[in-house]
């Protein structure tokens, strides 16, 4: 199983310089996969949870790519109605041919209401249009001549049974986003349950999960994955790996833009689950086995 890393493209602390230590320290420390968010238009139901400065993905991750040799670079997740697909397909294409193949596009419908109606797109028509988008970039990118776009994985956000659907009916991967283990569970048997009926093949399963280290163990149905001490967050990374996950990308920033004047925080517990996943030279090699 391997393991990524949400990365804060936003927010007054985060600048091109944090972004590029970001990018080496996820790598040095090990970690398989980078990724980062996307928003357009930093309006006010943004700003509440992403606050300005906001720095665009397919330009941050081309970036990254030159600072960055071995880590996977992806969005979490691309906001798709948001751009035309045709330009979004040739972004996409472009940024995996830069970085030699290391692109991973984690898509989404979007919820942010104020910055949809500030890009002239039509909330309420979100879902159809992303669908027909994703279906327009297949179709570019199997132009090899023109695109060159080699593989680029789609993983489909959402939790909801929409996103289950379309994750089915058109990603690799279904990518759900900070969640309970007893909801994922269940989630994973709807997943199942829908690609019987579509009679389609079913999608990896890739969760985005938060991250944060505790000293006192969390307790209560609330818990979401990610959260506790560091065996809690072990033992969830284990239960995942066992559910059939073939990434787990964690999400180490919480909801203070404070926090991104602190990165040094955020990267000591990614450095607590590098040094202490796997955790044992069996489990080493039952992931070196699955991966």
């Amino acid at each position: 199983m391997r393991i990524g890393v949400n990365v804060p493209n936003f927010g007054p602390g985060t600048d091109p310089d944090v972004l590029r230590r970001w990018a080496r320290t996820v790598e040095a420390l090990g970690y398989d996969l980078l990724m980062i968010s996307d928003h357009v238009v930093v309006t006010p139901d943004v700003a509440e949870q992403y606050p300005a400065p906001f720095y665009e993905p397919f330009t941050t991750l081309s970036w990254l790519a030159g600072v960055t040799e071995r880590v996977m670079l992806g969005t979490s997740v691309l906001i798709v109605p948001y751009r035309h697909p045709l330009l979004t397909a040739r972004m996409a294409a472009n940024l995996n041919r830069i970085s030699g193949g290391r692109l991973i596009l984690g898509v989404g419908v979007g919820w942010a209401r104020q910055e949809f109606a500030a890009l002239g797109v039509p909330f309420e028509r979100r879902g159809r249009l992303t669908d027909d988008h994703l279906r327009a970039m297949r179709a570019a990118w199997a132009d090899e001549e023109d695109y060159r776009a080699g593989t680029i994985p789609l993983w489909v956000g959402g939790n909801g049974d929409a996103g289950l659907r379309r994750a089915v009916r058109l990603g690799e991967a279904w990518h759900p986003l900070r969640m309970t283990l007893p909801w994922l569970r269940g989630a994973v048997d709807r997943l199942k349950a829908v690609a019987d009926e579509l009679e389609r093949p079913v999608p990896a399963l890739t969760p985005r999960i938060v991250l944060r280290l505790t000293d006192a163990p969390v307790t209560g149905p609330e818990r979401l994955a990610g959260e506790g001490t560091a065996e809690q967050i072990l033992d969830d990374l284990e239960e995942l790996r066992l559910l059939g996950s073939e990434t787990v990308v964690l999400d180490p920033f919480g909801s203070d833009p404070a926090e991104t004047f602190h990165p040094q925080t955020a990267w000591r517990a990614l450095a607590t689950v590098a040094d202490l996943w796997p955790r044992t030279p069996a489990t080493r090699e039952r992931s070196d086995h699955d991966t």
